[in-house]
């Protein structure tokens, strides 16, 4: 099969379990031969990317729903004894290279540029980390998809990382600036959601677990109002034809941490559905667009 990638932005917000609907939509696209030059994965956006990129359809799916429900894999067994609420060795290691194994060539062939978009703890700022080689660079997606409070730090030559989500949720300005005219936006809540503020009580635990990382206190204090900036700033890039955006249109049932293998299959249908639905419209978004054909 050939595969079209577009000169153009795909940018995949993260929202944990949520992500199901992300899976659904790259599915939905691989079957259209439909790639991008440039990918910006968050958090569980980074891990679907992965699937997509390897060209393994149905891949994302099935990590989860293979092993949701392993107290080995995810819950508070392995957060008591690792301090990872999702096991590490088991969700990045045993998953990838034993139980559902992982295309690691396939994935290192892509022509394109593939990113997680990772928070700088010390800094407070995002860094949109370069993932050519899963065989060396699995820690890059380890560290988007690592949530703060239920995480440990995971370093990178000398600095340490969380969760890109807590510093750029959804990156379409830094597709923009990297010369994308036109992106594909996949987010994973719903029409009209808002962002709140967290408790004074969240926050106070926050500030003590990352004491000697203020900056990390101070995005967690701030997120809803960068979050909710910043999905009123894709509304407008969307009338300007910078973006074209997929997300659900109501609330799903999917909590984050969900184990509900019926809701998680039934949004996995929802983003496949989305993404059938609107095929034509994708494709003419994209006809203006240069593209090169990959094998």
């Amino acid at each position: 099969m050939k595969y079209k990638m577009y000169h153009a932005g795909l940018v995949l917000e993260g929202g944990g379990m949520k992500g199901f609907y992300t899976a659904g939509v790259l599915d939905r696209l691989l079957e259209e031969g439909i790639f991008f030059r440039d990918i910006y994965g968050v958090s569980a956006g980074a891990c679907h990317m992965t699937s997509y990129v390897s060209r393994q359809k149905g891949r994302g799916r099935d990590v989860i729903m293979d092993n949701v429900n392993s107290p080995l894999y995810l819950g508070p067994l392995p957060l008591l004894l690792t301090g990872d609420l999702f096991n590490v060795d088991y969700a990045y290691h045993l998953v990838p290279d034993v139980l559902n194994p992982f295309d690691y060539d396939t994935y290192a062939a892509y022509p394109g540029r593939i990113y997680s978009v990772v928070t700088n703890i010390r800094t407070g700022r995002p860094e949109y980390l370069l993932t050519k080689d899963l065989r060396k660079d699995m820690k890059c997606v380890q560290a988007s998809a690592s949530l703060p409070m239920v995480s440990r730090n995971v370093r990178i030559g000398k600095e340490l990382y969380l969760d890109g989500g807590i510093s750029d949720a959804i990156p379409l300005e830094r597709s923009i600036a990297d010369g994308n005219t036109k992106n594909l936006v996949v987010m994973t809540k719903e029409v009209g959601y808002v962002r709140k503020p967290l408790s004074k009580a969240a926050l106070a635990g926050i500030r003590a677990r990352y004491l000697r990382f203020p900056a990390v206190a101070k995005l967690m204090a701030e997120r809803h109002t960068s979050y909710n900036a910043s999905v009123e700033r894709i509304g407008e890039r969307v009338e300007e034809g910078a973006a074209f955006v997929l997300r659900p249109l109501r609330k799903s049932k999917v909590g984050r941490i969900e184990k509900d293998e019926a809701r998680l299959q039934a949004l996995y249908e929802e983003g496949y559905r989305d993404a059938s639905d609107k095929m034509a419209s994708i494709l003419g978004y994209l006809s203006d667009v240069p593209y090169t054909e990959i094998d």
